[in-house]
């Protein structure tokens, strides 16, 4: 087949490869031209993606990148994987899809399969994609051409479960457009379950989602409370649950929600409840029990150096462990690190530096012109120099024992200490102390 994949980011970008490895004839299109040159030479932007198995593809000629729409002429099946973020105000920001689909309608023709798989509120690809594409090309989805929906299911930095073996779901315009689309699709995932329409796939799309939004903010909320109670661990209390073996599933609080789906979905969703005149509370809460908690970070920051002072006469300094959105990752997509670290620099006279052993640099979103910020070494001087370490992300490569022994007082937001003797009077951890595993 040749498959035109509009999107070559965190899940584009896989799913083009492993067309290319089966012998498929793959076009990848993005705006950025940058993307595209790196792509055309061979070289690797996505951590999920093997070097090898860039190059391999790029060199054999099964996969080149564009910035142009003009492939698609030629293409089998067209995949749209293009962000989808929210605006200032919380709103669905559809800009990417409408000009992905403008760009596609310009060469589509009749026999092909367009399958959109960006994260999005239900009635998007009946309601957005399919009047653009009907309206420019001329052509009648479901008699002309095909046209489906399936979530991306990616989870950055997971081994396990990848695109190649991760379950799909996919729902067509017509039984004719599933069956389409799961002819494209389960070329790379043969694991495919099929539902009855579009909206039913992109609203099962936002309940994977939300539903790990509403359980981390209520261990967040939770977590909080324990602070306030002073002698109960959370970490202990979601051990002692997760002994259960039925009607539990364990989640763990942190500093914060990051990655491109779950800070954004809840938003997607309470913003279509409102045009059905419903109130989605609950999901809403949710949310903003999770995007509070950076500044919770912060507060604990805070009130430690009003408790200890700080050593440096221009004011207090503090490294933060990790500014990735999640472990063993250089994702840094809506990271909770990016708003402590701006909070910390912004509203304060804090000095701040990170390690980050997966992002050696990055540029601060929140100060336009200012060149990238680069991470420091982790060694003892370097830790000794600062007021606080705040471990924000818990990556398997940092020392977390040189850290023990070498800060002179650390804030753990994620339980990267646990079962390590450190006084009680140098280290506070976000929801509880330590705890002894007595089954250990």
């Amino acid at each position: 087949m040749n498959i035109s994949i509009v999107g070559l980011g965190y899940v584009g970008l896989p799913l083009a490869v492993e067309f290319a490895l089966r012998d498929h004839r793959v076009f990848g299109v993005d705006v950025s031209s940058n993307k595209v040159d790196l792509l055309n030479s061979g070289t690797n932007y996505i951590g999920d993606v093997s070097d090898e198995d860039l190059a391999s593809v790029v060199e054999s000629g099964r996969f080149t990148a564009t910035t142009t729409f003009d492939v698609c002429a030629d293409a089998d099946a067209i995949i749209i994987c293009v962000p989808t973020p929210v605006t200032d105000n919380k709103d669905p920001d559809l800009t990417a899809i409408r000009v992905a689909s403008e760009g596609v309608a310009d060469f589509l023709k009749a026999g092909q399969t367009v399958i959109l798989k960006s994260t999005t509120f239900p009635t998007t690809t009946e309601d957005v994609v399919l009047p653009i594409l009907e309206s420019v090309s001329g052509l009648r989805a479901g008699t002309d051409f095909n046209l489906a929906y399936s979530p991306e299911r990616v989870d950055p930095g997971n081994t396990t479960w990848t695109t190649r073996n991760t379950p799909i779901v996919i729902g067509g315009l017509t039984p004719a457009c599933t069956e389409a689309a799961r002819d494209v699709l389960g070329i790379v995932t043969p694991n495919v379950h099929l539902v009855s329409s579009p909206r039913v796939a992109e609203m099962e799309k936002l309940l994977e989602n939300i539903f790990r939004s509403v359980n981390i903010a209520l261990v967040n909320e939770m977590a909080r409370l324990c602070d306030r109670m002073g002698n109960v661990s959370i970490w202990e209390v979601v051990e002692a649950a997760a002994t259960k073996p039925f009607g539990f599933m364990p989640f763990y609080p942190g500093p914060g929600l990051g990655g491109h789906c779950i800070p954004i979905d809840p938003y997607y969703m309470s913003w279509l409840a409102r045009k059905y005149d419903f109130e989605a509370s609950f999901i809403t809460l949710s949310a903003r029990t999770n995007e509070d908690m950076p500044f919770y970070v912060v507060q604990a920051v805070q009130r430690v150096l009003a408790d200890r002072g700080f050593q440096h006469p221009d004011g207090p300094k503090v490294l933060l462990l990790g500014v990735a959105f999640k472990k063993n990752v250089n994702d840094m997509r809506h990271s909770p690190a990016l708003k402590i670290f701006s909070l910390l620099e912004q509203t304060t006279r804090t000095e701040v530096d990170y390690h980050d052993p997966h992002v050696p640099t990055f540029r601060k979103e929140w100060q336009d012109g200012e060149p990238e910020v680069q991470g420091v070494a982790l060694d003892a001087d370097n830790l000794e120099a600062y007021d606080a370490v705040v471990v924000v992300t818990d990556h398997d490569a940092i020392d977390y024992e040189l850290v023990a022994k070498h800060a002179r007082f650390i804030i753990d937001t994620r339980h990267a200490f646990s079962g390590m003797d450190i006084p009680a009077d140098r280290i506070r951890t976000i929801g509880g102390g330590h705890f002894l595993d007595h089954n250990a």
